[in-house]
């Protein structure tokens, strides 16, 4: 049986998840390399602001979190905010904490 995006299982999931990526991006500043924390800094910025959306619209289904997430960067990379080396790294430490959650 699928949960519905509200369900106090799906939410904890959520909860959960959300938890545990901010605990590592921000284990990246006491860890971190200067380039890691840069990554790490970056993406806190977009996962905060999605995460944030996503609670707003009462949305925890972590699909949903992943799309938004993977637009939001879309967007920035359009905008030129991170180039090159740097987008391959935030994408791919990005995938990493994703696939935490499947």
């Amino acid at each position: 049986m699928n949960e519905s995006i509200n369900s106090d299982v799906t939410k904890q999931a959520f909860d959960d998840f959300v938890d545990s990526t901010q605990a590592y991006l921000d284990s990246v500043v006491i860890d971190g390399s200067d380039q890691e924390l840069f990554i790490a800094s970056y993406l806190t910025g977009h996962f905060s602001l999605v995460g944030s959306n996503a609670l707003g619209l009462d949305d925890f289904s972590l699909e949903t979190l992943n799309t938004y997430m993977l637009k939001s960067l879309e967007k920035a990379y359009a905008k030129n905010e991170v180039l090159g080396q740097d987008q391959i790294e935030v994408s791919a430490l990005w995938q990493q904490l994703f696939s935490r959650a499947e």
